[in-house]
């Protein structure tokens, strides 16, 4: 069945096509969430409140775009929501005071597991773990951010920019060089 034919019958109360629009989309959105959170148990939380949120706003889904990423768009909501109840952006710095720790080139990381990758990403500081996954794998930008988060445009750039600076050490540490 596809996602429109889906959203048609989800629409109308039909519990099995509830069932298996969360069964095509919970693996993926829970990647999605476990980017965010601190452990499995709270982005497991992120994914059930999140998907409260699709099948109630269900019926905002227009058809434009794929349904995929309106899912993804309510997790990552979801996700910072959660983050801005119980969390305090710390550790900010200007930007300017980081940029002589970076090399403006960037560098490919080969022989690295994408599992292995998201163990180091979860172990940044929550600030720079959240940016980082905003800007870099979920494609917002830094004055994006900055609003989501109620955050300076420069917090959300120096977070990034630490994060960044953490993840290079990181792999410098395990032998992975450009």
């Amino acid at each position: 069945m596809d996602d429109s034919a889906l959203v048609k019958k989800c629409l109308k109360g039909d519990a099995r096509a509830q069932r298996a629009l969360f069964e095509k989309f919970a693996p993926k959105m829970l990647g999605v969430c476990m980017r965010y959170a601190k452990n499995t148990e709270q982005a497991e939380d992120v994914l059930q409140d999140g998907f409260v949120k699709v099948f109630m706003k269900l019926s905002k889904y227009s058809g434009n775009g794929s349904l995929e990423g309106w899912i993804r768009r309510i997790m990552v909501n979801t996700a910072l929501d959660e983050i801005r109840r119980n969390v305090k952006f710390k550790d900010s710095v200007n930007v300017d005071d980081v940029d002589y720790k970076l090399e403006l080139d960037s560098y490919i990381v080969e022989g690295l597991a994408a599992d292995d990758l998201m163990k180091i990403v979860n172990d940044l500081p929550d600030g720079y773990r959240i940016v980082f996954n905003m800007f870099a794998i979920e494609g917002y930008s830094h004055k994006e951010i900055a609003m989501q988060l109620n955050i300076s445009e420069n917090t959300s750039k120096s977070q990034y920019s630490r994060a960044r600076a953490y993840l290079k050490t990181k792999l410098e540490e395990l032998g992975i060089e450009r």
